[in-house]
């Protein structure tokens, strides 16, 4: 077979479902290979898109997700998505086409060098340079992608070489067994949490990649200790726990941090400096326990006492094993502040004024959303809202990005999510910003025959900048824009379109659009009033002493 062919057969023996993608004159090779085998092509309407998705794929699944593109702005147009993955510790391979390497007869057109262009943002990016390179090449790329610490791998396919031909065969898949933690690291974590007076844990992306919720649980059953999660690690644990102070949705100065600063000891459980800091960790703050696949990066906002480097979830099983509950904690602080906190969070959560509130459109998304439903988040102001006052009750349920935080990502991780979760509910929550930037996957969503759920939260600016800019002291400037009529554009791709016109129809709305089949698109307008208020006047005014 050729390279083409054979690269198709290594991803088949990889067991990949689904590529992503676009096609390009020097990718039709590969594309003819991908026509008979057992792989879904899906086309996408932007090369970043399909990145996206493969990402998400990754995300959820552990196993590499694949995206191709051509070559020149083909691949040039995945870079954001591509960072996006290797921030977000989502396992990825992308394929880029390449023109012939031997002959070309078209000079420098179109010609970039996308594998020195990839290597800043990828684990591994090289050119495969013959056909009987390619089992090995990708046996290699995929495991570098899959192992931890996850990310991005970029391979370039030029014209030639997917034409050349092999005897060569596909590398069986190998299941890579994690280490343990270190024995004597494990003796030294038990002996400082039992000494602590006010242990508490912190939950962060790492831990949502694999299934600790098991090993978790026994141990929060066993101590007592409550926990807090930044963004990326809402739903390790079930957020219904009265466990559960709360997550971290700015980096300093909310309540949560209240529990947080108060702690003399964090188990912090699969961090790392990548996602934004929930809290100042250091040394001369706290004793911080990493309990991580990986060593800690040191950073001015990260310096453990303590490393657990292995499998998370054996970790932590580990400690259970040998601690003992102490006499000594007092935990009563934490409890205090969760039962305020989450009085605080109901507030204006029934409010009827128009344009709704974020308080109000996340109380009624969690209301109608099933325990196992999945929010796909855009990046926005509603981001920081939805991650505080929304509770996760399952493992990836809500989707978002706090390591490259990039706007236009929800759409696509949304479509990806509903691929792999056909029977679950899957709604997309974007700002008219947001979705915009990537507006065009609504027709890939109806072609693919989606039954997808998109709340667009629409203020005619940027909203979160809005904030920044007001918190700055700064007049309103550049950030406003007009919409195109959203129920309109939604139609016009063959999704049912509902306009939002007072406060109290968004939750039946919702809850409509989660019975009908096919894309329904729901256009609400959002009052980011309580932005200012709520985390600025009221932050900057707050104590800690309850």
């Amino acid at each position: 077979m050729n390279a083409a062919q054979l690269l198709v057969k290594c991803l088949e023996v990889e067991r990949i479902k689904y590529i992503f993608g676009l096609p390009g004159e020097e990718n039709l090779a590969f594309l003819e290979a991908l026509r008979s085998s057992s792989i879904t092509f899906i086309v996408t309407r932007h090369e970043q898109a399909a990145v996206f998705m493969a990402a998400t794929v990754g995300r959820l699944t552990g196993k590499v997700g694949v995206a191709l593109t051509t070559l020149g702005p083909g691949a040039t147009n995945t870079v954001t998505g591509v960072a996006h993955a290797q921030l977000g510790g989502m396992p990825l391979l992308i394929i880029t086409g390449q023109k012939p390497v031997r002959t070309s007869k078209q000079g420098a057109f179109q010609l970039i060098d996308i594998v020195q262009l990839m290597k800043p943002i990828t684990k591994m990016s090289a050119t495969i340079t013959s056909a009987a390179r390619v089992p090995a090449i990708i046996h290699e790329a995929i495991k570098l992608a899959e192992s931890e610490r996850p990310g991005a791998v970029h391979l370039e396919l030029p014209e030639d070489i997917a034409d050349e031909e092999t005897e060569a065969k596909p590398f069986l898949p190998i299941k890579v067994r994690r280490p343990s933690p270190d024995i004597k690291a494990v003796s030294e974590a038990v002996s400082a949490i039992e000494k602590a007076k006010h242990p508490l844990i912190l939950l962060a992306a790492g831990a949502n990649r694999k299934l600790v919720r098991d090993s978790l649980r026994a141990f929060i059953e066993k101590t007592g200790i409550p926990f807090v999660t930044t963004q990326m690690g809402k739903g390790v644990e079930d957020e219904g726990s009265d466990k559960y102070l709360g997550t971290a949705a700015l980096s300093d100065n909310d309540y949560v941090h209240c529990a947080l600063h108060y702690a003399d000891l964090i188990l912090v459980v699969g961090h790392d400096i990548s996602e934004k800091p929930p809290v100042i960790l250091t040394t001369q703050t706290h004793t911080v326990i990493h309990v991580n696949f990986f060593e800690a990066t040191t950073d001015d906002v990260y310096v453990p006492t303590l490393e657990i480097i292995g499998d998370i979830a054996a970790s932590v099983k580990a400690i259970t094993k040998d601690i003992k509950p102490q006499t000594s904690w007092d935990l009563d602080y934490f409890e205090r502040l969760r039962n305020f906190l989450q009085e605080h969070i109901k507030i204006k959560t029934t409010d009827a004024e128009f344009p709704p509130k974020p308080q109000r459109i996340v109380a009624d998304l969690r209301a109608v959303m099933p325990r196992d439903g999945i929010l796909s988040l855009d990046n926005g102001m509603f981001k920081i809202w939805i991650a505080r006052n929304y509770p996760a009750f399952e493992q990836n349920t809500v989707l978002l990005d706090n390591a490259l935080a990039t706007m236009g990502a929800g759409l696509s991780a949304g479509i990806a999510a509903k691929l792999l979760n056909p029977s679950r509910k899957v709604v997309v929550v974007a700002g008219d910003g947001g979705f915009m930037m990537s507006v065009g996957e609504l027709e890939t969503a109806k072609r693919l025959g989606l039954d997808l759920v998109v709340l667009l939260l629409r203020d005619d600016s940027f909203g979160m900048i809005r904030w920044k800019q007001e918190e700055l002291g700064l007049p309103n400037f550049g950030l406003n824009f007009t919409n195109p009529d959203f129920i309109k554009l939604a139609e016009s791709f063959g999704a049912k379109g509902y306009r939002i016109t007072e406060t109290e129809s968004l939750r039946p709305t919702l809850e409509k659009a989660f019975n009908e089949s096919g894309i329904q698109f729901i256009d609400c307008p959002i009052d980011y009033s309580e932005n200012a208020k709520v985390f600025g006047e009221e932050l900057r005014e707050k104590t800690c002493n309850l």
